[in-house]
């Protein structure tokens, strides 16, 4: 310790003690520097050997000079971009199957496949049996948005199935049939797949089996030490940089560490284009057998989509809306106004804003927005501000479908004004989606009198967001 010097503290101003006590104080506090004093001797050598390994041989704040160096944080600690994680994240999407299976998800089943709810451990299996070839996919039906500047993280909870066949393959993680990037197990090889469909078509063709994994192997002689066994509950993450380019971490997370198993590198390193053809897609799983010999079973748990670092709420208004009165509106819906997915922009992700519905007759009215209704006679076109989007509102009857959201309005004559207001977040429950065949949601606002033998008139409009657009 470095010698002690006698200063006299300052008078402080007597509140309850006297000057007298304060100065008995100092006197007894300069006895005590003084008797220190005559105990101290100056260090004339140094361990440094001990100091080296304590800050890890130089690897912590000095160098084998001496010299201070900069401290860094780097791995996992930080996410796609480079970021600490200290940011709050935005979560985009969270399944569970609590007392269900999630309903967010479409399944397709082919051959033998199937899947069944296992209401004690909140988890779908996925089986194909030994009765023939088979195939089960559970895809979500959103798709979701990759902001630029911000880490995406996925993580996905599983357990595959023992199987060592050549036969039987499983997988999953953030992908869809044309692009993404998944956890493969194929017979008994293990790989990160990243699926592109830039050149036009979908490929499969860059990948890293478990031996060729540029980070921990999760083979027992890695840095965690640990050897990954996929009949037990697993923990996938990763998290992508994409802005078209940038590195893609996969790996798992086990007692409650992050492990890197491999990166894909793009940036200055790979191609002559963007690795994928979008990073806005939707999660999945998957099981598909080649062979009737072939009987096993994959269990899908929990997944979840996060943006890291928040995200940022900021989109124009496309209106779709009816500009001819809809007239003998009746105690039965009718549609007034419908929007869809255009085929080519299944990806989009579009999400309901506002409703508003004028009467032109009075009367009282409710009004509904339904999901996925069953609609006669629709004709669609393009809105004419997103051509990602279609409106319909010669459709003359609607059935079905879920209310998600309704108003009460009245009207005297041409008066009246109703105003159905979301959130001034974005709400992605209500997002749009599509099906794994391609058949998109679709959002309709109906219109019906609650009372009275007057059958009513209105007009109306509603207005989405396109964060693809």
């Amino acid at each position: 310790m470095s010698k002690i010097f006698n200063v006299r503290l300052p008078n402080a101003a007597a509140v309850n003690y006297s000057q007298e006590q304060f100065d008995q104080l100092i006197r007894s506090l300069e006895q005590v520097i003084f008797q220190l004093n005559n105990t101290y001797s100056p260090v004339v050598t140094e361990d440094k050997d001990s100091a080296y390994a304590w800050h890890g041989d130089g690897g912590g704040s000095i160098d084998m000079s001496g010299t201070p160096i900069p401290v860094s944080f780097g791995g996992t600690n930080t996410d796609a971009f480079g970021r600490l994680r200290v940011s709050q994240p935005y979560t985009l999407f969270d399944s569970q199957n609590r007392y269900a299976a999630d309903n967010q998800f479409d399944v397709s089943l082919t051959g033998t496949g199937t899947t069944t709810f296992l209401s004690d451990e909140a988890a779908v299996k996925m089986e194909v049996t030994g009765a023939g070839v088979g195939s089960v996919i559970r895809q979500s039906y959103r798709s979701f948005p990759y902001q630029p500047g911000k880490g995406l993280l996925v993580l996905a909870t599983f357990v595959m199935d023992s199987s060592t066949s050549a036969n039987l393959t499983q997988q999953v993680g953030y992908f869809n049939a044309s692009n993404g990037v998944f956890f493969k197990k194929n017979g008994s090889t293990l790989s990160f797949v990243m699926r592109s469909s830039t050149s036009g078509s979908p490929s499969d063709a860059r990948f890293a089996n478990q031996a060729d994994w540029n980070g921990d192997k999760l083979n027992g002689t890695g840095a965690s030490g640990f050897t990954l066994d996929l009949t037990k509950p697993q923990i996938l993450w990763m998290d992508f940089e994409w802005l078209g380019v940038g590195s893609v971490r996969c790996g798992f997370i086990i007692d409650g560490q992050y492990i890197v198993c491999h990166t894909f590198n793009t940036a200055n390193v790979y191609g002559n284009a963007v690795y994928m053809t979008t990073a806005t897609l939707p999660v999945r799983y998957e099981i598909s057998s080649a062979t009737s010999a072939v009987a096993a079973s994959m269990k899908s748990i929990c997944i979840t989509v996060i943006s890291e670092g928040g995200f940022e709420q900021t989109s124009i208004d496309h209106v779709a809306r009816r500009t001819t009165v809809l007239g003998t509106i009746g105690s039965t819906f009718l549609p007034l106004v419908s929007i869809r997915l255009a085929s080519t922009a299944l990806g989009a992700v579009v999400l309901p804003n506002r409703v508003q519905v004028l009467p032109t007759t009075n009367q009282n009215y409710e009004v509904a927005l339904i999901k996925s209704p069953t609609l006669t006679g629709a004709s669609w076109s393009a809105v004419s501000t997103d051509a990602n989007v279609e409106f319909d509102v010669a459709a003359t009857a609607t059935t079905g479908g879920s209310i998600v959201q309704t108003d009460y309005v009245t009207a005297s004559g041409s008066a009246g004004v109703s105003n159905t207001a979301f959130p001034a977040a974005y709400n992605f429950d209500l997002q749009l989606g599509a099906t794994i065949a391609g058949v998109s949601d679709i959002y309709t606002v109906a219109i019906r009198t609650v009372s009275g033998a007057t059958t009513g008139d209105a007009v109306g409009s509603l207005s989405f967001y396109d964060l693809t657009q």
